[in-house]
């Protein structure tokens, strides 16, 4: 079927779902050998998770990406002895030629804008995991490796391409498609691999890509080897990067239970987090639950509890909810946050995980906290963090108030309403920008920082809170109920296109690294292009993908 005669999915038509496990996988095939893992692509052409296009050439769509996601997850906790993993492909000649072209045409804007984001977080997953956990990782592209494929091995620690005279490496997006390299192709081209700036020209202008000798010169990937060698050489590459890992050679992986989550009309249960939707008001209410109790400090209780020990369990929870709310509720634009329990069962656990950081699944732990709460700082929708008496945004909830865009606080006359600051508030849980999310509050100024480190582990009444720069505004009991209204009426009544723009640019604040600059092109030059008709049009190159006929471009400049 000619993709101009296809039907458009809609985002609603089917919703999505981020749960899946090894067993369930159409697309990856998960291997282990010694410290080594082998993420082999296999893409099944019918296995879309949309109907109206097939998955040739090893291209990808949203659920290629969930299996991935998950995939990685299962090596970070079910295989600490794994300490490089190398991507390859069960495709003769073809490493990954990228998204799926007409599945990109066919979609919405929304749905292309959030598949884009996924998949750059799922990328930027494998980077932080590389920095973090001591997983190296090598892109052994066996084939030609094109766009988001491309784009999956400039992920990697180091890339190595077949030279096989035909296997080429390249980002072919400006010139067959008239958009970007949209998952961070082009600034890990420039911000990570160095590539000379003409070069870089070149290479991201050309449809057929660079191959053999060319490709390591310009720094597009690190060797180049014969075919016959290409096998012998990964080993060799991988056992050399497990070499260099600090994970564990002998401990015992913890199982990731599938998440339990009930569906009802109003929103989504989970065992410590609750989402409740509000069509009309067009919002989403999450609510964290504290732990009942602090539970095990020692690492034998704690690798007991496993996946349900509560950091992870509520991290697995609220990621979920994020990706849910993200990509089947598009209409919902701010969301508001809240938090209930035992404050101080918070601040005792935040206590175990920075006193056992060193331990390998205390330190996956945190870094699935990480990964979560920087879903937050990434999402273009509004964030209120909303504290009444019963709260508990302490530590590590404590965070989700400060990624808030705003944070309300009740002074309730009950007095019944503090929340508390930890080591977890200091630098274990930074944003994509690199600063704990209290050095981009405060500009990386020391003097409000260290003001708030002194008060670490006290309960914060309103009013010291509000003096220290912590909370936005504290209406009492009189005022509380109409100050919400008017600032929830207010921000869900302002363009939601303007507020992306402004909440990108203010929550990155003054500094600037890749996963930014790669968040940041996403949500305004990219955003921008998927809406131009040279992209989109009737007569757009997106549109136009393979039916034959040649893009009419509109050669004015903007």
């Amino acid at each position: 079927m000619d993709a101009m005669t296809r039907t458009e999915p809609t985002d609603r038509s089917k919703p999505v779902d981020f749960r899946t496990e090894p067993a369930r996988y159409r697309h990856w095939r998960l291997s282990f050998e010694g410290d080594v893992a082998t993420l082999t692509l296999d893409i099944d052409e019918e296995g879309g998770i949309r109907p109206g296009y097939q998955l040739k050439l090893n291209s990808y769509d949203l659920g290629v990406d969930i299996e991935l996601a998950d995939a990685l997850q299962r090596i970070r906790f079910e295989h600490p002895e794994v300490r490089s993993v190398v991507f390859t492909s069960a495709k003769p000649k073809i490493f990954c030629s990228g998204a799926n072209i007409y599945m990109l045409g066919l979609s919405s804007h929304a749905w292309k804008v959030n598949f884009c984001k996924f998949t750059n977080e799922t990328r930027n997953g494998i980077e932080d995991a590389s920095r973090h956990s001591g997983l190296k990782f090598l892109a052994a592209c066996n084939g030609t490796t094109a766009g988001g494929g491309y784009e999956l091995a400039l992920a990697c620690d180091e890339i190595v391409l077949v030279d096989d005279r035909n296997s080429a490496v390249a980002l072919p997006e400006v010139p067959l498609l008239g958009v970007l390299p949209g998952t961070g192709g082009l600034t890990r081209v420039t911000d990570k691999r160095r590539v000379r700036r003409d070069h870089a020209d070149i290479f991201c202008t050309i449809s057929e890509g660079v191959r053999g000798k060319r490709a390591k010169d310009w720094r597009l990937v690190d060797e180049v080897v014969r075919a016959q060698q290409f096998p012998e050489y990964i080993a060799q590459r991988a056992s050399a990067l497990a070499a260099l890992s600090d994970r564990p050679t002998n401990a015992s992986g913890i199982a990731l239970t599938p998440l339990e989550r009930t569906d009802h009309a109003g929103g989504y249960r989970y065992r410590h987090v609750d989402v409740a939707l509000d069509d009309r008001a067009r919002t989403a209410t999450i609510t964290v639950r504290a732990p009942t109790e602090a539970g095990p400090g020692d690492i034998a209780g704690i690798e007991a509890a496993g996946a349900n020990w509560w950091p992870l369990q509520m991290a697995r929870e609220l990621d979920d909810a994020i990706l849910t709310l993200r990509t089947n509720h598009l209409d919902l634009g701010l969301w508001l946050l809240r938090t209930e329990g035992d404050a101080q069962a918070v601040l005792a656990i935040d206590a175990v995980l920075e006193a056992q950081r060193g331990h390998w699944f205390v330190r996956e732990t945190i870094g699935m906290l990480r990964r979560t709460l920087a879903r937050l700082d990434v999402s273009s929708r509004s964030l209120f963090a909303l504290a009444e008496p019963g709260a508990c945004f302490a530590g590590t909830l404590l965070e989700l108030a400060l990624a808030a865009d705003r944070f309300y606080l009740r002074d309730s006359e009950d007095g019944d309403n503090h929340i508390a600051l930890s080591a977890m508030n200091f630098g274990p849980l930074p944003t994509v920008a690199g600063l704990t999310r209290l050095a981009a509050r405060f500009y990386d100024e020391e003097g409000p920082i260290a003001t708030a480190r002194a008060r670490c582990g006290e309960a914060l009444d309103p009013a010291a809170a509000d003096a220290l720069g912590l909370a936005t505004a504290i209406p009492d009991d009189l005022d509380w109920d109409d100050e919400i209204r008017i600032a929830i009426e207010e921000r869900v009544a302002l363009s939601p296109d303007a507020l992306t723009g402004l909440e990108a640019n203010l929550r990155f604040g003054t500094a600037e690294t890749m996963e930014t600059r790669i968040f940041g092109r996403l949500s305004a030059w990219q955003n921008w292009i998927f809406n131009r008709p040279n992209a989109v049009g009737p007569e757009g190159a997106l549109k136009l993908f393979g039916s034959g006929r040649k893009a009419q471009f509109d050669w004015k400049r903007v």
